[in-house]
């Protein structure tokens, strides 16, 4: 597939649309897993708090792939939240800890999940939600004509 240098607002709006979805299944089964953990921290409650890492992780791997074919000249090499959340799904693809991309100039410091190569991925529903949301602009701001 060619490069894509704009997307439609409805577009962009679709893909924020099915992220908040699933974001709000995630919701739900946290829920419920809490209602039947009770107050004591249990199997199940120690088994959820291992698969969501996991699951906020593959999720940014979806949020990438919903651009897949973005323009890389249009996304510039700045470290900005489109080239952290490239970069944090090809590290994800390749393992759970972060990748560099030297043709990216990350300014740590000014990432949204301050991640430095090397760190383990361990997203939790906020640091997603935080990513998604830069993410998203990001994209309005570079590909929405």
């Amino acid at each position: 597939m060619l490069a894509v240098k704009n997307y439609t607002q409805e577009y962009v709006d679709e893909c924020r649309a099915r992220v908040d979805e699933r974001l709000a299944k995630y919701r739900a089964l946290a829920s419920a897993a809490r209602d039947l953990a009770g107050p004591e921290v249990g199997p199940l409650e120690r088994a959820f708090g291992e698969f969501y890492p996991v699951f906020f992780a593959t999720q940014v791997v979806v949020l990438d792939g919903c651009f897949a074919n973005r323009l890389r000249a249009a996304e510039g090499k700045d470290g900005n939240p489109a080239n952290e959340v490239r970069v944090i799904a090809a590290s994800v693809l390749g393992g759970d800890r972060m990748l560099a991309d030297p043709t990216i100039r990350f300014d740590v410091a000014k990432t949204v999940l301050h991640l430095a190569e090397g760190d383990s991925i361990a997203l939790d529903e906020q640091d997603f939600t935080a990513l998604a949301s830069a993410f998203f602009a990001e994209i309005e701001k570079r590909y929405v004509a």
